[in-house]
Protein backbone atom coordinates (compact mmCIF):
# COMPACT_ATOMS: atom_id res chain seq x y z
CA UNK A 1 0.00 0.00 0.00
CA UNK A 2 2.95 2.37 1.28
CA UNK A 3 4.62 1.97 -2.17
CA UNK A 4 1.51 2.44 -4.39
CA UNK A 5 0.43 5.75 -2.67
CA UNK A 6 4.36 6.64 -3.42
CA UNK A 7 3.73 5.64 -7.03
CA UNK A 8 0.77 8.10 -7.46
CA UNK A 9 2.01 10.57 -5.20
CA UNK A 10 5.35 10.65 -7.75
CA UNK A 11 3.28 10.62 -10.93
CA UNK A 12 1.72 13.72 -9.37
CA UNK A 13 4.52 15.12 -8.51
CA UNK A 14 6.27 14.52 -12.08
CA UNK A 15 3.06 16.71 -13.55
CA UNK A 16 3.27 19.36 -10.99
CA UNK A 17 7.22 19.87 -11.60
CA UNK A 18 6.00 20.10 -15.89
CA UNK A 19 4.03 22.76 -14.71
CA UNK A 20 6.21 24.37 -12.50
CA UNK A 21 8.89 24.62 -14.98
CA UNK A 22 6.82 25.58 -18.56
CA UNK A 23 5.24 28.59 -16.58
CA UNK A 24 8.26 29.22 -15.14
CA UNK A 25 9.92 29.16 -18.48
CA UNK A 26 7.33 30.90 -20.44
CA UNK A 27 5.56 33.24 -18.47
CA UNK A 28 7.47 34.62 -14.92
CA UNK A 29 9.76 37.16 -15.21
CA UNK A 30 11.25 36.01 -12.41
CA UNK A 31 15.25 35.96 -11.91
CA UNK A 32 16.52 32.51 -13.74
CA UNK A 33 17.91 31.33 -10.38
CA UNK A 34 14.66 31.22 -8.73
CA UNK A 35 13.34 29.29 -11.66
CA UNK A 36 15.63 26.91 -11.52
CA UNK A 37 15.12 27.03 -7.52
CA UNK A 38 11.08 26.52 -7.91
CA UNK A 39 11.68 23.26 -10.34
CA UNK A 40 13.80 22.02 -8.16
CA UNK A 41 12.07 22.08 -4.58
CA UNK A 42 8.68 21.22 -7.04
CA UNK A 43 10.71 18.08 -7.37
CA UNK A 44 11.12 17.25 -3.79
CA UNK A 45 8.17 18.37 -2.44
CA UNK A 46 5.67 17.46 -5.68
CA UNK A 47 2.16 19.27 -5.31
CA UNK A 48 2.85 20.57 -2.28
CA UNK A 49 5.44 23.04 -4.11
CA UNK A 50 3.55 23.69 -7.02
CA UNK A 51 0.74 25.01 -4.49
CA UNK A 52 2.96 27.22 -3.09
CA UNK A 53 4.35 28.55 -6.34
CA UNK A 54 0.93 29.43 -7.73
CA UNK A 55 0.29 31.45 -4.32
CA UNK A 56 3.09 33.04 -4.16
CA UNK A 57 4.96 33.58 -7.16
CA UNK A 58 2.84 32.84 -10.42
CA UNK A 59 2.68 36.17 -12.14
CA UNK A 60 -1.34 36.67 -12.41
CA UNK A 61 -1.22 38.55 -14.74
CA UNK A 62 1.08 40.73 -16.76
CA UNK A 63 3.15 43.16 -15.56
CA UNK A 64 2.20 42.43 -11.80
CA UNK A 65 5.19 40.50 -10.56
CA UNK A 66 6.56 42.88 -8.75
CA UNK A 67 3.74 44.15 -6.86
CA UNK A 68 2.83 40.68 -6.53
CA UNK A 69 5.50 38.74 -4.57
CA UNK A 70 6.51 42.26 -2.62
CA UNK A 71 4.63 41.51 1.07
CA UNK A 72 7.68 39.59 3.57
CA UNK A 73 5.56 36.39 3.77
CA UNK A 74 6.41 36.11 -0.08
CA UNK A 75 9.94 37.08 -0.16
CA UNK A 76 10.76 34.70 2.77
CA UNK A 77 9.07 32.06 0.81
CA UNK A 78 11.37 33.20 -2.09
CA UNK A 79 14.57 32.87 0.13
CA UNK A 80 13.48 29.83 1.58
CA UNK A 81 12.87 28.32 -1.84
CA UNK A 82 16.36 29.56 -3.00
CA UNK A 83 18.33 28.35 -0.08
CA UNK A 84 15.95 25.07 -0.19
CA UNK A 85 16.49 24.23 -3.73
CA UNK A 86 20.78 24.52 -3.14
CA UNK A 87 20.95 22.58 -0.12
CA UNK A 88 18.30 20.09 -0.17
CA UNK A 89 20.30 19.18 -4.22
CA UNK A 90 23.53 18.77 -1.96
CA UNK A 91 21.98 16.67 0.85
CA UNK A 92 20.08 14.42 -1.50
CA UNK A 93 22.55 13.76 -3.67
CA UNK A 94 24.68 12.97 -0.53
CA UNK A 95 22.54 10.64 0.84
CA UNK A 96 22.24 8.56 -2.25
CA UNK A 97 26.08 8.11 -2.47
CA UNK A 98 26.61 7.58 1.29
CA UNK A 99 23.96 4.79 1.51
CA UNK A 100 24.58 3.07 -1.75
CA UNK A 101 28.20 2.87 -0.30
CA UNK A 102 26.59 1.65 2.95
CA UNK A 103 28.09 3.88 5.72
CA UNK A 104 26.57 4.33 9.17
CA UNK A 105 23.65 6.90 9.06
CA UNK A 106 25.32 9.11 11.17
CA UNK A 107 28.49 9.09 9.02
CA UNK A 108 25.36 9.99 6.20
CA UNK A 109 24.54 12.72 8.21
CA UNK A 110 27.70 14.65 8.53
CA UNK A 111 28.25 13.78 4.97
CA UNK A 112 25.31 15.29 3.86
CA UNK A 113 25.62 18.53 6.21
CA UNK A 114 28.82 19.16 4.53
CA UNK A 115 27.95 18.72 0.77
CA UNK A 116 24.55 20.45 1.47
CA UNK A 117 26.13 23.71 2.55
CA UNK A 118 28.73 23.58 -0.06
CA UNK A 119 26.55 23.23 -2.75
CA UNK A 120 23.99 25.53 -1.62
CA UNK A 121 26.50 28.12 -0.73
CA UNK A 122 28.99 27.64 -3.93
CA UNK A 123 26.90 27.06 -6.26
CA UNK A 124 23.27 28.54 -5.56
CA UNK A 125 24.52 30.99 -3.61
CA UNK A 126 27.39 32.53 -4.55
CA UNK A 127 28.10 31.13 -8.57
CA UNK A 128 24.44 31.62 -9.83
CA UNK A 129 24.20 35.76 -7.77
CA UNK A 130 27.71 36.58 -8.37
CA UNK A 131 26.62 39.35 -10.18
CA UNK A 132 25.34 41.09 -7.64
CA UNK A 133 28.32 41.63 -5.70
CA UNK A 134 29.90 43.09 -9.06
CA UNK A 135 30.70 39.41 -10.79
CA UNK A 136 33.33 38.48 -8.02
CA UNK A 137 33.02 34.88 -6.73
CA UNK A 138 34.79 35.50 -3.71
CA UNK A 139 32.94 38.35 -2.42
CA UNK A 140 29.55 36.32 -3.23
CA UNK A 141 31.00 33.38 -0.51
CA UNK A 142 32.34 35.74 1.75
CA UNK A 143 29.04 37.73 1.74
CA UNK A 144 26.58 34.92 1.75
CA UNK A 145 28.39 32.71 4.24
CA UNK A 146 26.24 33.82 7.12
CA UNK A 147 22.39 33.60 5.34
CA UNK A 148 23.41 30.11 3.88
CA UNK A 149 24.72 29.17 7.17
CA UNK A 150 21.75 29.84 9.55
CA UNK A 151 19.26 28.38 6.70
CA UNK A 152 21.61 25.44 6.12
CA UNK A 153 21.16 24.61 10.34
CA UNK A 154 17.37 25.36 10.22
CA UNK A 155 17.30 22.91 7.10
CA UNK A 156 18.97 20.20 8.27
CA UNK A 157 17.54 20.31 11.69
CA UNK A 158 14.03 19.02 10.24
CA UNK A 159 15.41 16.33 7.47
CA UNK A 160 17.76 14.71 9.90
CA UNK A 161 15.45 13.29 12.25
CA UNK A 162 12.77 12.71 9.60
CA UNK A 163 15.34 10.39 7.46
CA UNK A 164 17.32 8.75 10.65
CA UNK A 165 14.12 7.44 12.27
CA UNK A 166 12.48 6.60 9.12
CA UNK A 167 15.13 4.61 7.23
CA UNK A 168 15.99 2.74 10.76
CA UNK A 169 11.84 1.26 10.85
CA UNK A 170 12.25 0.29 7.28
CA UNK A 171 15.48 -0.41 5.36
CA UNK A 172 13.93 -0.39 2.63
CA UNK A 173 13.92 3.39 2.87
CA UNK A 174 17.91 3.51 3.36
CA UNK A 175 18.01 2.10 -0.64
CA UNK A 176 18.32 4.98 -3.52
CA UNK A 177 16.75 2.55 -5.77
CA UNK A 178 13.44 1.99 -4.08
CA UNK A 179 10.44 4.59 -3.95
CA UNK A 180 10.37 4.55 -0.24
CA UNK A 181 13.87 6.48 -0.40
CA UNK A 182 12.83 8.87 -2.33
CA UNK A 183 9.58 9.58 -0.37
CA UNK A 184 11.62 9.79 2.60
CA UNK A 185 13.71 12.78 1.02
CA UNK A 186 10.25 14.37 0.07
CA UNK A 187 8.87 14.13 3.47
CA UNK A 188 12.48 15.12 5.01
CA UNK A 189 12.53 18.54 2.65
CA UNK A 190 9.46 19.61 3.22
CA UNK A 191 9.82 19.43 6.77
CA UNK A 192 12.94 21.06 6.66
CA UNK A 193 11.78 24.23 4.66
CA UNK A 194 9.17 24.34 7.91
CA UNK A 195 11.81 24.82 9.99
CA UNK A 196 14.02 27.11 7.80
CA UNK A 197 10.87 29.47 6.98
CA UNK A 198 11.04 31.25 10.24
CA UNK A 199 14.79 31.76 9.59
CA UNK A 200 14.16 33.19 6.47
CA UNK A 201 11.67 35.37 7.69
CA UNK A 202 14.22 37.17 9.85
CA UNK A 203 16.60 37.31 7.39
CA UNK A 204 14.69 39.04 4.98
CA UNK A 205 13.12 41.07 7.49
CA UNK A 206 16.57 42.56 8.60
CA UNK A 207 18.17 42.97 4.83
CA UNK A 208 20.38 39.52 5.16
CA UNK A 209 18.47 38.19 2.30
CA UNK A 210 16.28 38.94 -0.25
CA UNK A 211 13.17 36.63 -1.66
CA UNK A 212 11.95 37.15 -4.91
CA UNK A 213 12.72 39.70 -7.55
CA UNK A 214 12.13 40.11 -11.70
CA UNK A 215 14.66 40.25 -14.00
CA UNK A 216 12.33 43.22 -15.01
CA UNK A 217 13.59 45.30 -11.64
CA UNK A 218 17.21 43.12 -11.36
CA UNK A 219 18.14 42.41 -14.16
CA UNK A 220 19.22 38.98 -15.82
CA UNK A 221 22.19 38.78 -13.38
CA UNK A 222 20.01 40.33 -10.11
CA UNK A 223 21.34 43.95 -10.60
CA UNK A 224 19.45 46.52 -10.14
CA UNK A 225 18.20 48.64 -12.68
CA UNK A 226 17.20 52.38 -13.17
CA UNK A 227 13.04 51.51 -14.05
CA UNK A 228 11.65 54.26 -12.08
CA UNK A 229 11.28 52.07 -8.77
CA UNK A 230 13.16 53.66 -6.62
CA UNK A 231 12.74 57.09 -5.41
CA UNK A 232 14.37 60.25 -7.61
CA UNK A 233 17.16 61.29 -6.84
CA UNK A 234 18.27 58.29 -4.82
CA UNK A 235 21.59 57.03 -5.06
CA UNK A 236 22.23 53.59 -6.68
CA UNK A 237 21.84 50.44 -4.54
CA UNK A 238 25.50 48.74 -3.98
CA UNK A 239 25.07 45.17 -3.04
CA UNK A 240 28.79 44.87 -2.05
CA UNK A 241 28.14 47.25 0.58
CA UNK A 242 26.59 45.08 3.34
CA UNK A 243 28.92 43.06 5.73
CA UNK A 244 26.51 40.06 5.23
CA UNK A 245 24.36 40.29 2.14
CA UNK A 246 23.26 37.01 0.96
CA UNK A 247 21.70 36.82 -2.74
CA UNK A 248 20.86 40.71 -3.45
CA UNK A 249 20.36 41.23 0.42
CA UNK A 250 20.43 44.87 -0.18
CA UNK A 251 17.47 44.81 -3.19
CA UNK A 252 13.82 44.04 -2.61
CA UNK A 253 11.45 42.50 -4.90
CA UNK A 254 10.56 46.44 -6.56
CA UNK A 255 14.32 47.32 -7.59
CA UNK A 256 14.43 49.34 -4.47
CA UNK A 257 16.62 49.60 -1.48
CA UNK A 258 16.33 47.09 1.45
CA UNK A 259 15.06 47.65 4.73
CA UNK A 260 18.26 49.55 5.79
CA UNK A 261 16.55 51.32 9.01
CA UNK A 262 16.10 47.18 10.19
CA UNK A 263 20.17 46.43 9.83
CA UNK A 264 20.81 43.29 11.82
CA UNK A 265 23.44 44.04 14.71
CA UNK A 266 26.13 41.77 15.39
CA UNK A 267 24.35 40.48 18.59
CA UNK A 268 21.63 39.76 17.14
CA UNK A 269 23.02 37.60 13.90
CA UNK A 270 24.91 35.38 17.19
CA UNK A 271 21.47 35.14 18.71
CA UNK A 272 20.08 33.73 15.59
CA UNK A 273 22.96 31.98 14.87
CA UNK A 274 22.85 30.14 18.69
CA UNK A 275 19.45 29.58 18.08
CA UNK A 276 20.03 27.48 14.96
CA UNK A 277 22.99 25.57 16.49
CA UNK A 278 20.11 24.49 19.22
CA UNK A 279 17.53 24.16 16.42
CA UNK A 280 20.42 21.81 14.81
CA UNK A 281 21.73 19.91 17.75
CA UNK A 282 17.58 19.28 18.52
CA UNK A 283 17.03 17.45 15.21
CA UNK A 284 19.63 15.08 16.04
CA UNK A 285 18.89 14.41 19.23
CA UNK A 286 16.16 13.78 17.84
CA UNK A 287 17.67 10.79 15.35
CA UNK A 288 19.98 9.44 17.81
CA UNK A 289 16.72 8.91 20.39
CA UNK A 290 14.43 7.43 18.03
CA UNK A 291 16.40 6.31 15.15
CA UNK A 292 19.75 4.24 15.17
CA UNK A 293 22.85 6.61 13.87
CA UNK A 294 25.24 3.39 13.88
CA UNK A 295 22.87 1.25 11.28
CA UNK A 296 24.18 0.90 7.73
CA UNK A 297 22.13 0.24 4.30
CA UNK A 298 24.07 -2.96 4.23
CA UNK A 299 21.84 -5.82 5.22
CA UNK A 300 22.61 -9.51 4.51
CA UNK A 301 20.65 -10.91 1.32
CA UNK A 302 18.61 -13.22 2.95
CA UNK A 303 17.46 -10.30 5.39
CA UNK A 304 13.78 -9.75 4.86
CA UNK A 305 13.96 -6.62 3.16
CA UNK A 306 11.28 -4.53 5.39
CA UNK A 307 13.39 -5.70 8.51
CA UNK A 308 16.73 -5.03 10.83
CA UNK A 309 18.55 -7.97 10.08
CA UNK A 310 18.48 -10.21 13.40
CA UNK A 311 21.47 -10.27 15.54
CA UNK A 312 23.28 -13.61 14.83
CA UNK A 313 22.74 -16.96 16.81
CA UNK A 314 24.83 -18.11 19.07
CA UNK A 315 26.95 -21.24 18.09
CA UNK A 316 25.29 -24.36 17.83
CA UNK A 317 21.80 -22.64 17.88
CA UNK A 318 19.99 -22.56 14.50
CA UNK A 319 17.01 -21.32 13.22
CA UNK A 320 13.79 -23.55 13.64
Amino acid sequence: MIDRVLLVWFILTALSTGYVAWDAVTRNPELRVMKWGWVLVTLYTGVIGAAVYVLSCQEPSSGTHEQFVKPLWKQALGSTIHCLAGDATGIIAAAAVTMALGLPMGLDVVAEYVFGFAFGLLIFQALFMREMFGGSYALAVRRSFIPEWLSMNAVMAGMVPVMVIIMTRDMRAMEPASLRFWGVMSLATFVGAMIAYPVNVWLVAVGLKHGMGTERALGQGGSPLHDGSTQPGSAPVDPTSQPHAGHAGTVRADGGASRASAAATSPQIAAVSALSLVALGGGVLLAAMYGDLAMSGRMPSHAPQDTVPAAPMPAGMRHP
